[in-house]
């Protein structure tokens, strides 16, 4: 039997039904820095938000990454990332007739959310991912060369689905009292039998004013008694979120499946801000709970109380992904496409590792991945946590680069050039190479204590090709996007006119590519405002 383990937060359980609300009040709000662990000033220097975002969702601005100059630091270091919340906000914003607010946008999500047609490995490969470098001049037209690291996971043949113990953790405080909130999680909870076998178990918890056990863990084939359960989850009250989630985790392990898939599905509108005076004891439960083999991701919904910053660091620490569901639609994409993808992590803890050569990069710029910063020492201290990929993921991350005898582009706002961390770790890049990239990873099924794998390629300079290759110049272009979304000082309104003919030359590409087209043609006008 799992032992499973209580962090005492402010919040005592009570009985095993019902819980009371705390004492935090409506005001003991938090503010989350959701840095990853290693390094206190990783990513670019911040500031506070130019004004709150006026739908009330709460933002963590985590600024524009610097040109950092490479003969002072060689080395960037940074977490995978497959979250999409920050794209699905901007879908929400615009499909609403505004523009995402400056702090909402995370530039490598948006990259990220598309697909790339990267080569990917066998399924029985002994790595498991494939790295896919180039590098190009740049895609605006600028004097600089980009550089793609590309990073296409195995896919499975077939969904190799294993044994499922689902737990929905349910806010329905008053707040959830939308159209586009608590309905739309009960069609995820509908929508979800859908994607699990019969003896698959599902158990509900909600938390208000109180928290409660709506369903014990339940077998999916008993779907009338779970859509019976679902009908019971009507908006009212107060939000104790930390009661709820100690309640959800009861469940988890009164289900729990060895060997299988337990995790919970945090719902909620983001707004924990009754009775949770300390963050990190929220953050080191589920930090605990995961390792105990049960996860969780958070789902956001609607506007006006979305804490985003929170949602991405409780999902992060337990190994989940961070969307915010925007539709019934895509509630039932996400319950069929992506509810169970955890289930297929192919790649534990990845982290990237690109080291530039001074002779031939004067300075380079990681575009997004700002609050997944790693500190350069902790690239192979493997305690250190960072980022899952499942089966059939790709991380795509862009660098710009000025090469030796260039200038170092300084528009008006830009951050002064970085000399980044001290120089802790000896260059080890072949003078012939541009850049070498390495990756180091977990086995899915590895004990904390286990080492990591490490793999590496390089990039010579010659391999910088005049042609760019379609994907390429999608990715190019949704980064520029990203960064007149978010004010970044490197962004260029002039690029909209580059941006456009390659979002509608590839239009027909896919589904997401073909419903993006309205989305930016319509943000178009609106920044050109």
């Amino acid at each position: 039997m799992r032992r499973l383990l209580f962090l005492f937060l402010p919040l005592a359980l009570g009985c095993d039904e019902a819980h009371g609300s705390g004492d935090g009040g409506p005001d003991a709000t938090i503010a989350f820095d959701i840095g990853l662990p290693g390094r206190a000033d990783a990513g670019a220097p911040r500031s506070p938000p130019i004004e709150p975002d006026p739908a009330g969702d709460r933002h963590e601005y985590v600024g524009t990454n610097p040109f950092v100059l490479t003969v002072s630091d060689p080395f960037s270091t940074f977490a995978s990332d497959v979250d999409t919340a920050s794209y699905d906000i901007f879908v929400r914003d615009m499909e609403d007739g505004a523009l995402p607010h400056r702090d909402s946008v995370r530039l490598e999500e948006y990259v990220n959310f598309f697909p790339y047609d990267y080569d990917a490995p066998a399924p029985d490969a002994e790595v498991p991912f494939a790295i896919d470098l180039a590098a190009h001049p740049h895609a605006m037209g600028r004097d600089l060369v980009q550089m793609r690291v590309g990073i296409q996971a195995t896919a499975s043949p077939e969904f190799r689905k294993l044994p499922t113990n689902l737990v929905f953790l349910v806010d329905v405080s008053g707040s959830m009292h939308d159209p586009q909130k608590l309905p739309l999680v009960r069609e995820l909870i509908r929508q979800s039998l859908s994607a699990l076998e019969q003896n698959d178990t599902v158990s509900i918890v909600s938390y208000s004013s109180d928290t409660r056990v709506r369903l014990r863990p339940t077998p999916a084939f008993r779907s009338e008694e779970i859509f019976a359960a679902v009908e019971t989850l009507i908006a009212g009250g107060g939000t104790a979120g930390s009661s709820g989630i100690h309640l959800a985790y009861e469940q988890a392990e009164a289900g729990f499946v060895e060997d299988g898939f337990n995790h919970v599905v945090l719902c909620t509108d983001g707004d924990f801000n009754i009775g949770i005076t300390d963050p990190d004891a929220l953050v080191a439960l589920i930090e605990e709970e995961r390792l105990g083999g049960v996860t969780l991701t958070a789902l956001g919904f609607g506007r006006g109380n979305l804490n985003d910053a929170m949602m991405e660091r409780v999902s992060n620490a337990g190994n989940g992904f961070y969307s915010v569901i925007t539709s019934a639609e895509h509630a039932e994409r996400y319950a069929r496409d992506r509810l169970l993808h955890t289930i297929q992590v192919v790649a534990r803890d990845m982290k990237i590792q690109v080291e530039f050569n001074p002779a031939r990069v004067r300075a380079y710029r990681l575009l997004g991945f700002e609050n997944r910063a790693i500190a350069d020492v902790d690239f192979r201290e493997d305690e250190v946590d960072a980022g899952e990929v499942g089966s059939g993921h790709r991380v795509t991350a862009l660098y710009e680069l000025v090469l030796t005898g260039h200038e170092i582009p300084m528009p008006e706002g830009a951050p002064e050039p970085d000399l980044g961390e001290d120089a802790e770790l000896e260059a080890s890049i072949d003078p012939a190479d541009l850049a070498v990239v390495r990756v180091r990873w977990k086995d899915r099924d590895a004990d904390p204590r286990d080492p990591a794998h490490e793999v590496s390629v390089s990039l010579a300079p010659d391999a910088v090709s005049e042609a760019i290759d379609d994907d390429f110049a999608y990715a190019a272009a949704i980064a520029a996007f990203a960064e007149l979304l978010k004010e970044s000082p490197f962004a260029v309104p002039g690029d909209l006119e580059r941006i456009a003919p390659i979002i509608a030359a590839q239009a027909s590409r896919d589904d997401d590519r073909a419903r993006f087209g309205p989305l930016f043609e319509a943000a178009r006008l609106l920044l050109a405002r």
